[in-house]
């Protein structure tokens, strides 16, 4: 019981220690000048993926890549099946917002990218630099349509709330989100091990799994939230922006600093799940569909049969 409440520990000062470091750092963007553009493509972008980044370069530093790895593929699957089928039981979801082809188009590649690698694993240092360059070249397609659409980007302040002004409160932020993180990552990989052997399961099962779940809570409350506003586009958006950033950003820096090997259980089955997945999402622009009620519950039962199968595997 402690080994599970002290996991549960670890994720909520990821969670928090992560929205603490964004809110601080776009609060120092905005008093330094830079335009709310750059700093809702890069602060926010990167630093909502912070708990995700934390917790994989954790784990692979301390020779359990399993937990690296499964973490990324297994928040990607739950990003879609869980993330997008749990907002579509209160709202509709729709994908027709303009621009999504293209970014999904890219998702897409990167994923099937990700996938060579771990199939010619270890996925290394020539790997990582790689999912970076391709990170970079995205986050240039983006900024520069962007700047064309600039009057109908959606404001950062929906997706984060209430940004901090006075510099007291701005430092605390920061100091508090950057001693969290690698404290929260530390206890949560150190806990996630235990359980595995606990549960005499392999880590990257673990990384598929509950820590999975746990990295994407903050990107199923964001989803939430904006489908119970019928603002569905941020609910996609989070999800697509999200699933790339997991890929090219954690992978990719983690992947330069060490070698990650992936195991035959996601080479087998789960990177085959997570293509799936994201074949799914392009559907919802290409044939203008719309997620009502029954999807999510499709989606929902398809994500808990994926913990089942993965469990017993």
């Amino acid at each position: 019981m402690l080994t599970y409440l002290l996991f549960s520990l670890g994720l909520l000062m990821l969670v928090f220690g992560g929205d603490w470091l964004v809110k601080g750092a776009v609060a120092i963007a905005e008093r330094s000048g830079i335009p709310p553009l750059v700093i809702g493509l890069t602060i926010v972008a990167f630093g909502t993926s912070a708990p995700e980044l934390v917790i994989s370069l954790k784990a692979a530093l301390t020779n359990q890549g399993g937990i690296a790895v499964g973490n990324v593929v297994g928040s990607n699957i739950a990003n879609v099946l869980l993330v997008l089928g749990v907002p579509a039981l209160f709202s509709t979801i729709t994908g027709s917002e303009k621009g999504m082809k293209t970014t999904l188009s890219f998702l897409i590649a990167v994923t099937i990218m990700f996938m060579v690698m771990m199939y010619y694993g270890p996925i290394n240092r020539s790997d990582g630099l790689m999912l970076l360059v391709a990170l970079g070249l995205f986050l240039s397609l983006q900024f520069n349509a962007a700047r064309r659409h600039q009057h109908e980007v959606d404001d950062y302040h929906d997706e984060l709330g209430e940004i901090p002004t006075s510099m007291g409160v701005i430092l605390s932020y920061l100091i508090g989100g950057l001693v969290l993180l690698p404290i929260g990552a530390s206890i949560a990989v150190d806990s996630a091990a235990d359980i595995a052997r606990a549960w005499n399961v392999s880590e990257e099962v673990i990384g598929l799994t509950i820590v999975a779940i746990g990295t994407s809570l903050p990107e199923l409350v964001t989803g939430i939230m904006a489908a119970r506003h019928n603002n569905t586009s941020v609910a996609v958006g989070n999800i697509i922006g999200s699933n790339l950033f997991n890929i090219a950003a954690i992978m990719g820096v983690t992947a330069t600093v060490v070698d990650v090997p992936v195991g035959t259980h996601i080479l087998s089955f789960d990177m085959w799940v997570m293509l799936f997945t994201t074949i799914l999402l392009i559907a919802l622009p290409i044939f203008h569909l719309e997620l009502r009620r029954m999807a999510g519950l499709v989606l929902t039962g398809s994500y808990v049969a994926y913990l089942v199968i993965t469990a017993a595997f």
